[in-house]
This record gives C-alpha cells, sequence and structure tokens, in this order.
C-alpha cells in the first residue's frame, strides 16, 4: 500500500525536472538610449505628472541671522589698564552720549594726569620766562639768540601741555585720580563683560567689558546662492519672516552685496537693515530674507522633477503615454518649491515629478559627457 502511494510522488518529480525551463519574464520597462518605455502604459499609476510653465514670479526664500547694526554699536575696550571700582549700567540700561559706564582705578592714568599738570606748570613758567626776554629785549639788554631761545622753550612747552592735555581729555578721567570709563554713543547696553574687583589690561582683552548698541536698527546677515546674485541688488526691499512671529513679515531694505564668493560654502554674503523701532526682533534670531522676484522669460517645474546625476541634472519629459526621455536641463535657482530651467525642455512639456527614480534605475549609471543640453 505504501508503495503504491510513493511510486506516483517519484514518477511526477521526474516528469517535473525534465520539463522545459520556463520562458524569462519580459521586463516591465524597456530602455534604448535616453528612452525608457513601460511594457504596459496603462499601469504607469507610480507616476506623477507636472506640466512645463512659465515662471511667475514668486518669493525668493534665504536663510539669514539678525545681527547688530555695527553703525550704532560700539565695543568699548578701557585704554589704559587698572582695577575696577564700581559699576554704574546694567545689560537693558539706556545710556546717553558720555554717560559713565564703570569707574576703575589706574596708575597709569594716574601717571598721565601728573604728567598733564607738570606740562601745564612747564608750559606757564616758560611763557612767564618769555614775557621777561621780551621786556628785556625791548630795552636792548638780552640778546637776540637768547631771545629766540626763550620763545623756542615757550612753544614747545605749550605743545606739550596741550598734547597732554588731549591725552588726558581722550582717556575720559577725573581729577581724583580714577579713571571713568565712558560710552561713546547713546543706545542700550546689551552686553557686560566686568565685575567690581575685576583687574583689567588692555594687552590680554579679548572681549569688550561693555556693548552698547541702539537695537531700534538691526542689520540681517545673508547667505545667498551664485545663482541667486542675479535677482539681488543694493537698495532693493526685502522682507523678514520669523518662526517666533507666525504670519508676521518685517520690512527691510539690502544694504550691501560681498564681492566675493566664500571658497568653502560657495554662497555670497549680503547685508540689510531691518528697522526695528518696537524691539520685538532680537540679535542673533535665524530668520528668513524675502525678495519679491518678478516674471522672468525662464520656465519652471517642480522641484521634485530635477534629478542629480554627478554634476549635471535631468528631468523625464512624456513623449507619449508609457514613453519618458531622459533630459539634460540647464537649472536655475530654486524657489518655494519649483526651479527654474533655462535650457532642455519647453513650454507644455510633461515631466516626471514623483516615480522618477523608478525609472532611473534602469538606465546606465554613468552619462555620456558628450551629451548636450537641448
Amino acid at each position: 500500500m505504501k508503495l503504491t502511494f510513493v511510486l506516483p510522488t517519484i514518477l511526477l518529480v521526474l516528469a517535473s525536472c525534465s520539463a522545459e525551463p520556463e520562458a524569462a519574464k519580459e521586463p516591465s520597462i524597456k530602455v534604448n538610449g535616453e528612452i525608457a518605455t513601460l511594457a504596459e502604459p496603462d499601469k504607469a499609476t507610480f507616476l506623477k505628472l507636472a506640466t512645463v510653465e512659465a515662471d511667475q514670479g514668486g518669493m525668493l526664500r534665504l536663510p539669514g541671522r539678525l545681527v547688530w547694526n555695527e553703525e550704532k554699536t560700539v565695543r568699548v575696550f578701557p585704554q589704559l589698564a587698572g582695577r575696577v571700582l564700581s559699576i554704574a549700567v546694567d545689560v537693558g540700561n539706556t545710556v546717553k552720549s558720555n554717560q559713565p559706564l564703570a569707574v576703575l582705578s589706574s596708575p597709569d592714568y594716574g601717571q598721565a594726569l601728573a604728567d598733564a599738570r607738570k606740562a601745564k606748570a612747564d608750559a606757564q613758567v616758560a611763557a612767564q620766562a618769555l614775557e621777561r626776554s621780551r621786556q628785556l629785549r625791548e630795552a636792548g639788554v638780552v640778546a637776540e639768540k637768547d631771545w629766540q631761545l626763550a620763545e623756542a622753550t615757550s612753544v614747545a612747552a605749550k605743545a606739550e601741555a596741550q598734547r597732554a592735555s588731549r591725552r588726558l581729555a581722550g582717556l575720559g578721567g577725573d581729577g581724583d585720580g580714577t579713571y571713568v570709563l565712558r560710552s561713546p554713543l547713546a543706545g542700550v547696553v546689551v552686553e557686560r563683560n566686568v565685575n567690581p574687583g575685576m583687574e583689567f589690561r588692555p594687552d590680554q582683552a579679548t572681549s569688550p567689558l561693555f556693548v552698547v548698541t541702539d537695537p531700534a536698527s538691526l542689520w540681517i546677515q545673508i547667505d545667498a546662492g551664485e545663482a541667486d546674485l542675479g535677482n539681488l541688488k543694493s537698495g532693493q526691499p526685502l522682507l523678514v519672516e520669523s518662526r517666533q512671529y507666525p504670519g508676521e513679515r518685517f520690512k527691510g531694505v539690502i544694504r550691501h552685496i560681498a564681492d566675493f564668493v566664500d571658497p568653502a560654502t560657495r554662497t555670497i554674503k549680503v547685508r540689510g537693515e531691518v528697522p526695528n523701532a518696537d524691539r520685538r526682533l532680537k540679535g542673533e534670531m535665524f530668520v528668513n530674507a524675502l525678495v519679491e522676484l518678478p516674471a522672468s522669460q525662464a520656465l519652471r517645474v517642480p522641484a521634485s522633477a530635477v534629478f542629480l546625476l554627478g554634476e549635471k541634472r535631468f528631468v523625464f519629459v512624456e513623449e507619449a503615454p508609457g514613453r519618458y526621455r531622459r533630459q539634460l536641463v540647464q537649472a536655475a535657482s530654486e524657489r518655494e518649491g519649483w526651479v527654474d530651467l533655462l535650457a532642455g525642455v519647453k513650454a507644455g512639456d510633461r515631466v516626471v515629478t514623483e516615480g522618477n527614480l523608478n525609472l532611473l534605475k534602469f538606465f546606465k549609471p554613468v552619462v555620456a559627457e558628450n551629451q548636450a543640453v537641448k
């Protein structure tokens, strides 16, 4: 009974081994040169298409960072060594021009004060000696050379007194020998790096003792790509948007465009100015700069339609249902999900925006170097 069951099974196995091998399944996509053809075009539901259209203009969005307006900012360093006796202001305080920020005890300032007083006294003595020589010269008692020597001495003493006085005034000290650190301009104290009793030496300074600025005006530092350079110019208005204030945009203007490209990042530094009268924007905020662009002669496609092979950009253009051509294009800037194309396609072409990588895997990975943009 068992033998009867096993024998038919063996015969079936032998029959299957001796049968002809099944024909290989035909691939679903065939590639001929730059053309990919679907075996069943009606099943190309994995591909999404979009139409190439004329550029409608829009907004160029660039990353930026808000910083202090350096034309309205001063970093205060003492000119002399000393020890901090007292601090007159704190971060957030509004100060006037020449208002005291801190008081230092400085032997260097004491020496400068002594030099100024000595020079002033020497100038007075020399002036008196010159007056006596003048009187004696008129009486014919003093020789001409003695008069000239007295005159030269007086002039030199007066010049030294003026020099010492100007240096003393520039240091901003007081007559009691203390050295007062003053604000060179009006604004708000936004940084303080000093404490009472701190010793300070100018030759070892790494950070300013105080930073005073006018936060009602900020600079925006923008990193622009090389392709964006043609859309930017000095004096052009811009808008600033921040995640801290969703839905709001702040007005600004471009003030300067750098004359060189950063070799490491391949970006161009652009500086703008943003009014900030209500002080809602803060220094060191990361923001976006928006520049309005007019409509141009370029064509545009969704950014997802463009893919990179090596250093070249391509799209898949639909020639007929189920038939797609890999086309080299000349791409320009990208903004708001669209890429400008300067060559390679024409208005009305339909390009693949989703599923292009599925088509791409059937092509050879190496792109011919002599392929040109049509």
